[in-house]
């Protein structure tokens, strides 16, 4: 860092450099977005002025009347978007501006393959905002004040986009944002203002706020607003365009795409709201964090109050955007005020049954639409059952799964589909939980099924394990995993086979003690099983318990897992089980071990000594 007087020059964060290079390549061939999303930015700083000013009118510094302002100068070769809203000092410049702060940041990074294509998508889902000015600029200036700070606290910060920027003081008498763009050769085309009133026109003229130009035209003199300056939402559904909603939601969820869906409702009567939702079509950046920010806006008025991705919405319908504009609450609501108010609650949960009201339909009538839906956001959907019970069993038809019925691992049957496929006798509907689609395909859990020609649901996200535990049923028929507990098969079974196993069990009780023995603490019980056909052994627990693979991943992701040792299960028609029986008196511990030990790997869990079971592998090999 070099300093001339209050001058630093500074390096951008690593990933803004990669970012400015990946833009200005891959988002070429669609130039004219720079102007959306420098006014967007513009229009949300006078969103939070306008919050903030509900605490400090001062902040409005007596001039209260926001706008944006577009101009361009020929001469110099420069376009300006200005606006008179919160406005950045000097730290909110470099952690804006210099700097990339959000968590997974890399993980975007590494996702980029140098595709062109491909990259512009992923770019839109990340949030393309201010960097977009270096895609017609090689220089970008912003002159900023923040509200309510002292003239001379003003700050300029100067780039060429190739790896460093400056910053510095300046005189700032008026607050707000103004970014010059110092225009490329090959950008010539924006320094008209017909075009420039085109963009605005086509992309922002649902901002709320005026966007202004000046007037144009011999002896003009003064400024015209440029788009309709009113709130979107606000206006009849009849008179919006299916672009305007389109673009109203690119700005408001900072997205390069169409959205999948959307729904713009007013409510009327003992509670006046307004609201617009939108589905995206991809997930959005931050879908996984945890300190997500990105939600559904509130307004009250049309002011603006806050952002939360947990206020209107829960957490599994995190990935809706848009707004909601009440008419009856208080301006200066906070947010703690919020999280006990009955009023968003009724809006909360009204918000919620529209969006799964969407959904339904979306799954109804448009089953292509819904399946990229569902690959997008269906883990999150996921999350449902157990944070939304009032709406449980909605959420359960949203579901969708992969089956035994066809073998595809697409996820595309419902739990409607598997009821109405049902055996005649069965009276519960099985599924399994594994680590892979082809470990859950191949599972011994399933040979009995598939003897029988029982239909079993197959799934293997993490999640599934915490959505089976909150999904017990449905359509009255219970959920069975085919990995936990005791099988009962139910009227499947005819008695003739019950007495057939429980004879053969009585016949293997002397193998079921000396494994016991040999196994000790490793296992809770041993048992014979009815479940496989061909496999020599299978490992389950108890119907209260996480499958094997499930607590592995909690206690690899640092979680407390209460200590539940697997059950092991024997195959009496099975060689192995049946010499183990008849024929082997040495190294029986290490055949006893070799069967848990692959009882275990078959379910997806780590063994604790890899190396020890392939020494007694190799070692009983070498004596057949």
């Amino acid at each position: 860092m070099t300093v001339e007087t209050n001058k630093e020059t500074l390096q951008f964060q690593a990933e803004v450099q990669q970012l400015l290079h990946l833009m200005i390549h891959s988002l070429y061939s669609n130039r004219d977005i720079f102007l959306r999303e420098l006014i967007s930015n513009a229009s949300d700083a006078a969103d939070k002025l306008r919050f903030e000013a509900l605490k400090d009118e001062s902040l409005y510094e007596n001039d209260g009347e926001l706008k944006i302002r577009v101009s361009y100068d020929k001469d110099a070769r420069t376009i300006t978007v200005a606006d008179n809203g919160i406005g950045m000092n000097r730290d909110d410049v470099v952690e804006n501006l210099g700097t990339i702060a959000r968590s997974g940041t890399r993980a975007f990074m590494e996702k980029l393959t140098g595709d062109q294509a491909k990259d512009a998508q992923l770019i839109g889902q990340f949030g393309v905002g201010f960097y977009s000015a270096f895609v017609v600029a090689d220089r970008v200036s912003v002159h900023s004040r923040k509200a309510g700070e002292k003239p001379e606290l003003g700050v300029c910060w100067s780039s060429d986009g190739q790896g460093g920027y400056t910053v510095e003081y300046e005189e700032r008498p008026r607050r707000g944002t103004e970014i010059v763009l110092h225009l490329r050769e090959d950008a010539e085309e924006y320094l008209d203002g017909y075009r420039l009133r085109q963009i605005i026109r086509t992309y922002s003229d649902h901002i709320s706020l005026p966007i202004v130009m000046p007037t144009e035209g011999e002896g003009a003199e003064g400024e015209e607003t440029i788009n309709s300056a009113s709130a979107l939402w606000r206006r009849a559904k009849s008179e919006i365009s299916e672009e305007e909603y389109h673009e109203f939601y690119k700005h408001v969820a900072h997205d390069w795409e169409a959205p999948l869906a959307y729904s713009h409702n007013r409510v009327e009567g003992d509670q006046a709201y307004t609201s617009l939702l939108f589905i995206p079509k991809n997930p959005p950046f931050d879908l996984w964090e945890r300190d997500a920010r990105h939600g559904v806006k509130l307004y009250v008025k049309r002011v603006f109050i806050m952002e939360d991705p947990d206020t209107l919405m829960p957490r599994y319908l995190r990935f809706v955007r848009g707004v909601v504009d009440s008419d009856d609450l208080p301006l200066n609501v906070s947010r703690e005020i919020l999280q006990h108010n009955r009023q968003v609650d009724r809006i909360r949960a009204a918000s919620v049954k529209r969006v799964l009201g969407l959904l339904e339909t979306m799954a109804e009538e448009e089953p292509e639409k819904y399946a990229d839906f569902w690959s997008a956001f269906g883990r999150v959907l996921k999350e449902g059952p157990a944070e939304d019970f009032a709406n449980r069993e909605r959420i359960a038809k949203l579901l969708r799964f992969s089956s035994t019925k066809d073998g595809k691992e697409e996820a595309d049957v419902t739990l409607a589909d598997y009821v109405s496929r049902m055996r005649e006798g069965q009276e519960k509907i099985y599924y399994l939980t594994a680590e892979s689609y082809k470990a859950a395909l191949n599972s011994p859990h399933l040979e009995v099924f598939r003897k029988k020609g029982v239909e079993v649901l197959l799934m293997w996200d993490p999640v599934d394990e915490w959505l089976m535990a909150h999904l017990t049923e449905f359509d009255g028929k219970p959920l069975q995993s085919v990995a936990k507990g005791s099988l009962d098969l139910g009227e499947l079974e005819d008695e003739k086979d019950k007495k057939e196993f429980e004879q053969v069990a009585e016949g293997y009780k002397g193998l079921v003690e000396r494994l016991q023995k040999a196994l000790g603490e490793q296992v809770r019980e041993v048992r014979v099983s009815h479940r496989l056909t061909d496999s020599p052994s299978c490992v389950v627990v108890e119907s209260h318990e996480f499958g094997v693979n499930m607590q592995h991943l909690l206690k690899a992701a640092g979680h407390a897992v209460p200590e539940a040792k697997p059950i092991l299960e024997i195959n009496p028609e099975h060689a192995l089980i049946q010499r183990l029986k008849n024929e082997v008196e040495d190294d029986f511990d290490d055949w006893a071990q070799v069967l848990y030990e692959q009882a275990l790997l078959t379910e997806g869990a780590p063994l604790e000594d890899p190396a020890g079971y392939v020494r007694r592998v190799n070692r009983l090999l070498g004596k057949l």
